[in-house]
């Protein structure tokens, strides 16, 4: 199965390059992202908890952020065909390319099993996202490329730092993560201690969390907006996926703790940077980043706390990945027909569009957890763990920081919707479908905080039971 995927991406890619016109630019892509959907549906119904390639493992955690990026990658190509309506087929057909490449790094990294794969991985997704950001090909966009890849490259090398200090636990130089969490109490605990920070801080710069969250909003500023869609739910989810592996081979050693505080203290730092810059940005992009990095700190805070902050995290990522990506879709919509996306210069978006316009009011809604919102929900469950734990000051800190978040953007929301503006627009027509495609994700979320099936909870506490916690 994984190989056929990944033959199939490579051959895809392959015969792109002999694409001779947009047409057959587009058909090839789509081929790959139907693949894409097939595979996930099946790994979801015979697949689950295999082994392939002897470094990959369809556990739920994997298939679960899979199932998400095949709807997004998809909606990226759908966007970016409209998005992109004046490049060329040569530049059309390599950011396709890239795309693909990077929905397939992305991919190996949700399902390696082994903590140096994961590593290789995430860097090969620094690779191919870098050349996204480039597309322009302009000053801004190089400024952007050379610090996603200098950060970024920086950051991975701290993450192999902290690979090798961890590997001094390892059995037989054995490091897959069920390997690794039989071994690591064997190890100097003062070395794990500081390995754990060392890949805390080297993938923080794909979760986009403090401390190495630039460069993620960086990229996502000059980035085509469709592709900062993707980045900012896909990609963001390959780092948090690698930071969650990392810190569960940790869950019985008696640093866990200590570990668990530091992931706390990254999350608080997280949601004040997110939310001190919300308030600042000029620019709907940014402001949308910087709602990621806010979002990802929560998620670092449940995982810090346990407990019910553990359902809560998978819970917030689910819901933070329809939502954003919806919302960047939207926005992809607003650019395109008002040339910019300088929050001073968009106004009265209703006008021209009011689906688009009440989408995005309905996703800044839901994106600041108003219920009923799934991040309400989650939100919800890590104020109950917090409140158990009688952790006062992160409470107070949490909930002061959202409303100062909730005021900023809804303030933001409100002037683009509804300000009246005499500002001319460009003769872009809003494509409606794509307009409905991206509330389809938001109302998704929505969906969310309202009911939970079954099933989804049992999937969720699979994962959780793997871990023992």
């Amino acid at each position: 199965m994984l190989t056929i995927y990944f033959l199939a991406t490579l051959s895809i890619v392959a015969v792109l390059c002999l694409a001779k016109d947009r047409k057959h630019t587009i058909a090839l892509s789509a081929i790959f992202y139907a693949l894409q959907m097939y595979f996930a549906v099946d790994i979801i119904l015979n697949h689950i908890g295999e082994t392939q390639l002897s470094f990959f493992t369809f556990d739920n955690l994997g298939v679960l952020c899979f199932s998400l990026l095949s709807v997004v990658s998809a909606m990226t190509f759908y966007h970016s065909i409209r998005y992109l309506d004046t490049e060329t087929n040569a530049q059309f057909r390599l950011y396709n390319q890239l795309l693909i490449l990077l929905s397939c790094a992305i991919t190996a990294t949700y399902f390696a099993n082994n903590l140096a794969v994961t590593w290789i991985l995430i860097e090969a997704t620094t690779i191919f996202a870098a050349v996204i950001v480039y597309h322009r090909r302009d000053k801004k966009s190089l400024e952007a490329t050379w610090k996603y890849i200098f950060v970024c490259s920086t950051g991975i090398a701290i993450a192999y730092l902290g690979i090798l200090l961890i590997s001094s636990a390892a059995v037989d130089g054995e490091l897959s993560y069920v390997a690794l969490a039989s071994a690591i109490n064997s190890g100097n605990m003062l070395y794990m201690k500081i390995a754990f920070i060392f890949i805390l801080v080297g993938y923080s710069s794909k979760m986009e969390i403090f401390p190495l969250y630039t460069v993620g909003v960086d990229a996502n500023l000059v980035a085509p907006t469709p592709a900062s869609a993707l980045i900012s739910s896909g990609l963001v989810n390959a780092g948090f996926v690698a930071i969650f592996r990392v810190f569960m081979i940790y869950k019985d050693t008696p640093i866990f703790q200590w570990i668990s505080n530091v992931l706390i203290v990254a999350g608080v730092a997280s949601i004040f940077i997110g939310v001190l810059y919300l308030r600042q940005t000029n620019n709907y992009k940014r402001m949308l980043s910087y709602s990621t990095v806010e979002n990802m700190g929560i998620v670092a805070i449940g995982l810090g706390i346990g407990g019910y902050g553990l359902y809560a995290a998978i819970l917030h990522v689910i819901a933070h990945t329809l939502i954003k990506s919806g919302m960047f879709f939207q926005i992809a919509q607003v650019g395109k027909k008002y040339g910019t996306y300088r929050i001073n210069r968009i106004n009265d978006y209703l006008k021209y569009c009011h689906i688009g316009g009440i989408a995005i009011i309905a996703g800044a809604i839901l994106l600041l957890a108003f219920p009923p919102s799934g991040l309400f929900v989650s939100e919800l469950m890590i104020v109950r763990q917090i409140v158990i734990l009688e952790k006062w000051w992160l409470l107070v800190v949490i909930v002061l920081m959202l409303c100062i978040a909730m005021y900023g953007v809804l303030n933001q929301v409100i002037k683009l919707s509804y300000t009246e503006s005499k500002r001319k627009t460009t003769n872009y027509k809003i494509d409606i479908i794509g307009v409905w495609l991206s509330f389809g994700l938001i109302i998704a979320a929505c969906i969310l905080g309202l009911w939970q099936p079954v099933w989804f909870v049992e999937f969720i506490n699979e994962i959780l039971n793997m871990y023992s916690v």
